[in-house]
């Protein structure tokens, strides 16, 4: 074997020995977020009927609002709740339930788990820029999910029952799965919370030079029809909460233009000499 070929070969091997490290460190990290996920569903077992009474909060008001409606139009109040139609529906439900509360409270070592992987390919003062968003990623969450419990999902809900009434004084009985209920809960609760991410996405893209807020304000038509089409997919075919999403998206667009803009004034201040 020549000295050159044998040069080649300790590169090679050099080369596999920090991709398996990072490898076993990937992995490492995966199941600690699995782990953390199987924490999080055992501690929501012992309140699931809690939780379902929390989520049901959002039906209550809206159906709250529907018979004072009612009552102003001296009608009968209406008495709804959720249904099963299959012997194993509550059962899956709660699992569906233990699974969400679970990714939920797992959320903040997911993410530590993913900045301790990356952290090591960083500079110190990257770090330090990386760690707020850490921070400011669950805080958005908690925003946007807010906005859907205490606003969007009970006027969702209030929508719904108001197009129960057929002309004259024929109605249509509602009788809402509870399997469905929980599915538009959620549906709605991860459209919301993921979409506060935006700024938060779109600043580490900016600090990593991948865009630039000038390209942003550029893309400001194409970025407007991509929400109004997000927005009327992953809500109900009512107007109102599709205005709601897609205007709150689009105040975090131009929130992360603007942070962005920030974002890249400081690096000019720190390139001068």
């Amino acid at each position: 074997m020549g000295k050159a070929e044998r040069i080649e070969n300790d590169e090679i091997e050099d080369s596999k020995a920090p991709l398996m490290s990072h490898l076993l460190e990937l992995r490492s990290r995966l199941i600690k977020c699995v782990l953390a996920i199987i924490i999080g569903c055992i501690i929501c077992i012992p309140f699931l009927d809690q939780i379902v009474q929390a989520l049901m909060i959002p039906f209550e008001m809206g159906l709250e609002r529907h018979n004072k409606t009612l009552i102003k139009e001296g009608k009968e109040v209406v008495e709804l709740g959720l249904i099963a139609t299959n012997p194993l529906e509550t059962f899956f439900v709660q699992v569906k339930i233990a699974v969400f509360g679970g990714l939920i409270l797992a959320f903040p070592v997911m993410a530590y788990q993913l900045y301790r992987f990356v952290a090591p390919g960083l500079y110190k003062n990257e770090r330090g820029a990386f760690l707020p968003y850490l921070i400011l990623s669950p805080l958005l969450f908690i925003l946007g999910a807010s906005l859907v419990f205490f606003y969007v999902f009970p006027f969702v809900m209030e929508f719904a029952f108001n197009q129960q009434s057929l002309t004259g004084d024929e109605t249509v009985e509602l009788m809402t799965k509870i399997s469905d209920y929980i599915k538009l809960s959620m549906t709605l609760f991860l459209a919301f919370g993921f979409s506060f991410q935006l700024p938060v996405v779109l600043s580490l893209l900016g600090r990593a030079g991948i865009i630039s807020s000038a390209g942003l304000k550029k893309s400001r038509k194409y970025a407007l029809f991509g929400i109004a089409v997000f927005a009327a997919f992953v809500t109900p075919p009512d107007p109102i909460t599709q205005i709601v999403l897609g205007g709150a998206i689009y105040l975090l667009y131009e929130v992360s233009i603007f942070s962005v803009s920030l974002l890249e004034k400081k690096s000019e201040v720190e390139a001068s000499p």
